[in-house]
């Protein structure tokens, strides 16, 4: 079957190398979305295991389309029985980028009408909407005149992992540190470090990465796909058991530091939802004063973009990462995510590498620095 995956833009290549590493087939890396083809198996497995994933889709019904008369007759030519019964609930994601249909809620209420008019012409009843928790969520994407209908497999948003029950203001996506994790190329030989942790959200991951547990492991809610009427329990629970079995050693380890106790608090709150009590260590420890735990290293940083600092002390916030990196830091990769351009040049380093990222609506920079004792051009 035809099946799609959508993650933030910039995680796109990694995403499909998830997917491929899972053995999907027939992978086409679309902006913000990853197209592939497998059976049901990869299917449950992609909602569970995939890292890098917002959601998993399965398209239904492709058409074109110019306006709301056209989009409403072509869902309700389809036949929503062969996928809820009218005593189910639904509810419809739309998404349009098409200079023919203006607004994505309005599409998605057309969308809505159609499959509730259906229902009532056939059965003198119809279906409810329910946002939160509906038996089948359906998404509706128009690019342009092109319209693609999609069951959601995954039901709330994959970034959600269940683990993460407190944050601080503005916490980085869950989706987006596994792929910063992923797109540093940290292969698991040294120690991994974020040195401004918040609420844990990049240890976390990493841990989960190193030992290899299923990105959804600690997961509450049900996927969609459990709901759909060819739902298979006996295969789900299979594969769900063979992927927490496949665990790996990690012989190196996770900090996470903070200065603000508040945060390490909350680290470790949610440190609890997970296996990995002992694994990870929290601490509190202000940057300018931290020293190197080993002789190398991987370094992530979330640092404050702007938002509560005034432009001088951001600045300086920037400038001091740098030379402390320079200065103590011999050996190690260093990664930094900003949306503040300004300030990252304060940094004094040159990176090695330059990914556009989105943090939220933020355009980030997530920057590669490698810090060399003595000449780098010494290097061999």
């Amino acid at each position: 079957m035809k099946l799609t995956a959508t993650t933030s833009q910039g995680l796109e290549e990694i995403l499909a190398k998830e997917l491929g590493d899972l053995g999907a087939q027939d992978i086409a890396i679309q902006k913000r979305a990853v197209e592939f083809s497998g059976d049901q198996s990869l299917l449950y497995r992609a909602c569970y295991e995939l890292r890098t994933a917002i959601r998993v889709l399965k398209p239904i019904e492709y058409f074109r389309v110019r306006h709301e008369s056209g989009l409403y007759s072509k869902i309700k030519k389809i036949d929503w029985s062969e996928y809820m019964d009218v005593r189910d609930t639904l509810a419809i994601d739309g998404i349009a980028h098409s200079r023919f249909f203006k607004h994505s809620k309005y599409v998605a209420l057309k969308t809505k009408d159609a499959i509730v008019d259906q229902f009532r012409e056939r059965y003198a009843q119809r279906p409810n909407v329910n946002l939160h928790s509906p038996t089948l969520r359906i998404n509706i994407r128009i690019t342009e005149d092109k319209c693609t209908v999609s069951l959601d497999a995954s039901g709330d948003s994959l970034h959600q992992r269940g683990y993460r029950r407190e944050t601080l203001d503005a916490p980085i996506n869950e989706v987006l540190a596994a792929g910063m994790i992923l797109l540093s190329g940290w292969q698991k030989d040294c120690d991994f470090i974020d040195p401004m942790c918040g609420s844990g959200t990049l240890p976390i991951e990493a841990g989960m990465i190193a030992y290899n547990i299923p990105a959804q492991k600690y997961r509450r809610q049900a996927f969609g796909f459990q709901k759909w009427k060819d739902y298979d329990a006996e295969l789900w629970a299979k594969l769900k058991k063979e992927a927490d079995r496949n665990k790996s050693d990690f012989t190196h380890h996770i900090y996470g530091y903070d200065h603000d106790f508040k945060a390490i608090r909350i680290s470790e709150r949610n440190l609890m939802n997970t296996d990995l009590e002992g694994k990870i260590k929290f601490g509190r420890q202000k940057f300018e004063k931290f020293e190197p735990l080993a002789d190398k290293g991987l370094i992530l940083l979330n640092p404050p973009y702007e938002e509560r600092l005034k432009t001088g002390a951001i600045e300086d916030l920037y400038s001091m990462i740098g030379d402390r990196l320079k200065n103590h830091f011999a050996g190690y990769e260093a990664w930094i995510i900003s949306s503040n351009i300004d300030a990252l040049k304060k940094i004094g380093l040159r990176p090695s590498r330059k990914i556009t990222l989105f943090n939220g609506p933020l355009l980030c920079k997530f920057l590669k620095f490698e810090m060399y004792a003595g000449s780098k051009k010494n290097k061999t």
